[in-house]
């Protein structure tokens, strides 16, 4: 008799989070492709929070990524409540810095490396799946910023059933023209200051052009079902991607490139663009934050579901990518866009809707409130960034930035 599969989670009953840490140099802050090392390690030095073959029990799992100096942690089961995972989110990064320790490396948290050459400095990841990876680069080109320099945080919400799924979709698209202004922290590639602050979304957008339907306009499309889904979105990357992809390796949801994505295989919607932040504590505060804001909107406390369902990709798309670019500080320059939140302020901005979300007792938290104080007063992980190194920031500057970076994620301290 085969073994019963547990229910589907409804909405707001666990999350599901991955994380992704650069490994770098300890004193020279160069990346280090020596995350194969690092995983054999783990592997034969799990602590009680990293999920291996060694300790099934861990509530932590470390994978690679597309390219060998990126690692990622996430959550091994869906976890009851973000703020649970944190202790064992940071007992899980200090070992593993202790085991790159020996290697004279560390993580580095954030979401893009500030003079990394994409061209010539990353190495894709050669062992197990590495011919899913070999084929995207095959098609698309890897060594640039879009693909090989990009750390994100992902979170799961998961839903039962059609309804829930058509009720958390909507909402979550209207959510993620907010994400950027609080959690952008990408504001320097190539050794410059890039005039955005969420510079990781700007090479994101455009990193899957030989196959556009991959990552369409990165808003998802209106569709509230999963047949729906199905034939509007995923058909679609299917039937474009053929004639690049004879064997179908990229035949399957997670081709998806969208902002957010539908994992039917797993019941949740995958929210895939907010940058990495300096340490766990921040990074779960942005997620418990994202969350509050869609499950307010999927209780209907400001608008209700049909006019949640009316907005098109291109409204959001536009407000989007206001907020890549100035964050916190970015004009909402379509007016109904705040009424949404409850915020009748026609000359609102982003950072506004943002306060007025924090204030609800909805998202009333002791342990994430000096993170949400710290955005009121400075703004989110970028703006700090700049107000340290500056628009013409030195190597040095930069230097001193990925130093402050790696002791933050160390010392589970705020970068301010």
């Amino acid at each position: 008799m085969s073994e019963l599969l547990p229910a589907p989670l409804s909405l707001f009953q666990g999350y599901g989070v991955e994380i992704e840490y650069m490994v770098v140099d300890r004193e020279t802050r160069e990346i280090r492709s020596i995350v194969d090392t690092l995983l054999d390690d783990l592997e034969k030095n799990p602590d009680a929070s990293t999920r291996t073959e060694n300790n099934p029990y861990g509530s932590v799992e470390w994978s690679n990524e597309l390219v060998a100096h990126v690692a990622e942690a996430k959550c091994a089961e869906p976890e009851p409540s973000l703020s649970g995972w944190l202790e064992p989110l940071n007992s899980s990064v200090d070992h593993v810095n202790a085991l790159l320790a020996p290697h004279n490396a560390c993580l580095m948290p954030s979401a893009a490396h500030p003079w990394m050459n994409p061209a010539k400095d990353p190495k894709l990841w050669p062992h197990e799946y590495h011919e899913i990876y070999a084929e995207y680069d095959r098609i698309f080109g890897c060594n640039t910023h879009g693909w090989t320099n990009l750390q994100s945080v992902h979170l799961n919400l998961p839903f039962s059933g059609k309804e829930e799924f058509g009720r958390l979709h909507a909402a979550i698209r209207l959510v993620l023209p907010l994400i950027p202004a609080l959690a952008a922290s990408s504001p320097y590639l190539d050794g410059r200051w890039t005039g955005l602050l969420d510079a990781r979304m700007q090479y994101y957008r455009y990193n899957s052009m030989a196959i556009p339907n991959m990552t369409g306009d990165l808003i998802p499309e209106a569709v509230f079902t999963p047949e729906e889904y199905q034939t509007d979105i995923l058909e679609p990357i299917y039937a474009q991607s053929a004639p690049l992809d004879p064997t179908g390796i990229l035949h399957d949801e997670w081709a998806n490139a969208r902002g957010a994505i539908a994992r039917f295989d797993r019941n949740a919607i995958e929210i895939r663009v907010t940058d990495s932040q300096e340490c766990p504590l921040a990074d779960l505060a942005v997620c418990f934050a994202v969350a509050g804001a869609v499950r307010l909107l999927t209780e209907e406390r400001f608008a209700p579901l049909e006019t949640q369902k009316n907005w098109s990709v291109a409204r959001l798309y536009r407000l989007f990518f206001d907020a890549v670019r100035g964050a916190d500080l970015a004009p909402v320059l379509d007016p109904e866009y705040a009424s949404l939140f409850g915020l009748n302020n026609k000359h609102a901005s982003f950072g506004e809707i943002w306060a007025s979300l924090l204030d609800r007792p909805e998202l009333q938290s002791p342990l994430f409130r000096p993170w949400f104080d710290l955005f009121r007063e400075r703004g989110p992980l970028a703006r700090r960034m700049v107000e340290r190194a500056g628009l013409t920031p030195s190597r040095s500057d930069l230097h001193g930035i990925c130093d402050e970076l790696c002791a933050c994620l160390a010392e589970k301290t705020f970068f301010v």
